[in-house]
């Protein structure tokens, strides 16, 4: 699936021990967490994969923010301890899961080359992968019912003893680009992910105008928290965050050329170091830039542009996924006062915004 300036995330390990991926189904691919040079661990892996029926035990998952969990689940479940540690219960792949998070992971650094961004450890077995033992069992939920913000996609959410607050979310994220129907049961997945914070949410500026001469129209902004810009360092070369900071803005059009209802246009990051995006609505080929597309389509899609914009930006660390939701700005009926006075309001809004960036400075006089 391609993003104009990333989609997917980056896996990587903590730094910390040597890490084993296991792939049974649970999150992309969990990770097992074994210590170098240490034969009993080694034997306490092989007794947990037999007794938890090839259940993955413990692992560093991705670095980003409302971290995956897992894919499809159902049923699902949250408590929180007095302790600060998170049980999830929820059905997947046909069986019952029971994943504890630890680590104390809440909130998010601000972007820094070289640190690692916070991020939750998540033992698959339950207990066994920490403690050597079932802890979902016997796990005391102290948890209060929730009195945070409103969220987008929630699923679960309460608020801790300590009065901090935990969130599960669900998020359509691996739908195909440029309004596509999903053709593969991998399209239809949807992510549970796993979020902790404690004070304001990040926040999701949006603004639209137009571009190259008003012939189309694009949406721009750009995303904060605690009033810094969020941004990563490395992508991919189709986009993708390699790295722990690095977040994707997720773009969905509603009653556009593609069809009815609600489709996925496009992902983005946030651009380094001002925590701005742009996007524009033009025609795309689809067999070109590493678009996903189904066998046998070559036709021009888009562009996209719809009656109404909703936009999912992915939290810095283990922050909650935030919304944005907007009409969509009408295409220019051409030179008119009322269009070209709109049009020097967001070119001197986003003007505010560029610093140093550049890719948002096409199409525009600036």
């Amino acid at each position: 699936m391609r993003r104009v300036v990333g989609r997917g995330c980056g896996r990587r390990s903590d730094g910390l021990d040597r890490v084993i991926p296991l792939r049974f189904g649970a999150a992309d691919s969990e990770l097992v967490k074994v210590r170098s040079n240490s034969r009993r661990n080694l034997l306490h892996l092989a007794l947990v994969l037999l007794v938890m029926g090839g259940t993955a035990i413990a692992g560093s998952a991705p670095a980003r923010g409302s971290q995956l969990i897992d894919r499809n689940a159902k049923q699902v479940r949250l408590a929180v301890d007095g302790s600060g540690r998170a049980l999830l219960t929820y059905d997947a792949a046909g069986a019952r899961r029971h994943v504890l998070a630890l680590g104390g992971a809440i909130n998010a650094l601000a972007p820094s080359p070289g640190r690692s961004q916070v991020a939750f450890r998540l033992d698959y077995g339950g207990g066994w992968g920490a403690y050597h033992r079932t802890v979902w069992q016997r796990f005391h939920n102290a948890c209060r019912p929730y009195h945070g913000p409103p969220l987008a996609w929630l699923v679960a959410a309460c608020t801790a003893p300590d009065g901090s607050f935990w969130a599960l979310q669900s998020f359509p994220q691996p739908l195909p680009d440029l309004g596509f129907t999903p053709w593969l049961a991998s399209q239809r997945a949807t992510w549970l992910e796993l979020s902790h914070w404690r004070g304001p949410l990040p926040k999701l500026a949006v603004w639209q105008d137009w571009v190259y001469d008003m012939r189309y129209t694009q949406i721009f902004g750009r995303l904060t928290y605690l009033g810094q810009p969020v941004y990563g360092f490395n992508t991919t070369r189709d986009g993708a965050p390699t790295d722990g900071f690095g977040r994707l803005v997720y773009l969905d059009t509603y009653d556009s050329a593609y069809g009815r209802g609600w489709r996925r246009e496009n992902s983005f990051v946030t651009h380094n170091p001002t925590g701005i995006f742009c996007y524009g609505f033009y025609p795309f080929d689809p067999t070109t830039g590493g678009y996903d597309h189904p066998p046998g389509t070559t036709a021009a899609r888009g562009p996209g542009t719809g009656t109404r914009y909703r936009l999912t930006a992915e939290g810095p660390g283990v922050l909650p996924d935030i919304t944005w939701h907007g009409t969509a700005l009408r295409p220019s009926r051409g030179p008119s006062s009322r269009d070209a006075a709109l049009q020097q309001k967001m070119t001197q809004q986003l003007r505010s915004l560029l610093g140093p960036d550049k890719l948002c400075r096409q199409g525009h006089s600036l």
